[in-house]
């Protein structure tokens, strides 16, 4: 369907406190003025496209696919309602997307940076940390705002996680991308990272299984967010299993932080901090789970609507991305219910709109 003027009504959420019965886009834009005249009709109750704030497009078990698989990744998750996507580290140059009508919008953070050896092969670039400072400087010029780095993984000499950078080079680092205009987020898994993190000056982690109550607290204070991909998590397990028979030590610690993972991400909402939905997709898991990601946010103690939150409003505006407001891209979903009602529904839109094109439903 070309883009035409096209009248929204029902139950349109464009905050999580304000509804409104009707909006209507024009020219790809969102206006809350009625036009003249009206081309396409849609009903529902309505929601600025959903946030993954962690997936990876691109990427896949053995490392970075080809364009025509990228696409199929972007595919599914525009599908399930998530039209903009934060990928958190790609071996592939993925910018084409943004170019893409009928692709969701992505921001990158460019390739990982692993220490040598501990991260899973063909993923990352891995070097040591005398090299860290000047890859951080490359990736945060590749992306679009945002650095991933390897914050922890499992030691062959240890036997089990551990960190992977020296804390000095890490706010060295750290500082570096800011100085370039970008943002680091790490993947952690363990507690001991969480701490170097957050006292080198990271903005975001991913995972956060190994917050305790010290780094609760220090993450709050510093205003630093957490991604927890829960539906990852779910993994914990079959990572111990795989690992029991050379590294035990690291198995019960996997099985240990899997055991705690909804109680330690409830202390850190309980806390105040800043929560957001990622799925984790790509690499090991497919795309199109934001819904049950939402999901997920309701087990730690949110409400429906709160959870939704993770993966909406204040998802869009973390990333520095409208939502539903008088002239921004017209970037909604539309469902059949209420999914403040029920997160549920969220695994089912009815209809998709982006940039204006209805593209699903």
């Amino acid at each position: 369907m070309s883009t035409g003027t096209i009248e929204v009504t029902g139950q349109i959420r464009v905050s999580p406190q304000e509804v409104v019965g009707a909006m209507w886009v024009v020219d790809g834009r969102v206006t809350f003025d009625r036009p003249s005249s009206v081309d396409h009709r849609l009903k529902g109750f309505v929601l600025p496209g959903l946030v993954d704030a962690h997936c990876h497009v691109g990427l896949e078990a053995t490392g970075g696919v080809d364009n025509a698989r990228a696409r199929e990744h972007a595919e599914r998750d525009r599908d399930a309602g998530a039209l903009l996507l934060r990928d958190a580290g790609s071996p592939v140059d993925t910018s084409w997307i943004n170019d893409e009508v009928d692709l969701p919008r992505l921001i990158r953070a460019g390739r990982h940076i692993a220490r040598t050896r501990r991260y899973i092969r063909n993923f990352a670039h891995e070097i040591e940390p005398e090299l860290l400072v000047e890859y951080v400087r490359v990736q945060a010029n590749r992306g679009d705002g945002w650095v991933k780095l390897v914050g922890d993984w499992i030691d062959r000499e240890t036997g089990d996680l551990n960190t992977c950078w020296p804390r000095d080079v890490l706010a060295l680092a750290i500082a570096a991308a800011h100085d370039e205009g970008a943002r680091v987020t790490a993947h952690c898994f363990g507690e001991e990272s969480l701490r170097d993190f957050v006292a080198a000056g990271t903005d975001c982690i991913e995972h956060a299984t190994g917050l305790r109550s010290d780094t609760i607290d220090s993450f709050a204070k510093a205003g630093v967010a957490i991604v927890p991909t829960l539906v990852n998590i779910e993994n914990f397990p079959d990572f111990a299993d795989a690992g029991e028979s050379k590294f035990p030590t690291y198995a019960e610690h996997m099985r240990d932080l899997y055991r705690r993972r909804y109680e330690t991400m409830a202390a850190a909402r309980d806390a105040g901090i800043a929560i957001y939905a990622g799925t984790d997709a790509g690499g090991q898991l497919p795309h199109g789970l934001i819904g049950s990601e939402v999901a997920e946010m309701v087990k730690i103690g949110m409400t429906p609507l709160e959870a939704i939150n993770t993966a909406c409003w204040s998802a869009r505006e973390w990333l520095g991305r409208d939502g539903l407001s008088e002239g921004a891209s017209a970037d909604f979903v539309l469902y059949d219910a209420d999914p403040a009602q029920d997160v549920q529904v969220l695994r089912a839109p009815s209809s998709i709109v982006l940039r204006g094109h209805p593209v699903a439903g």
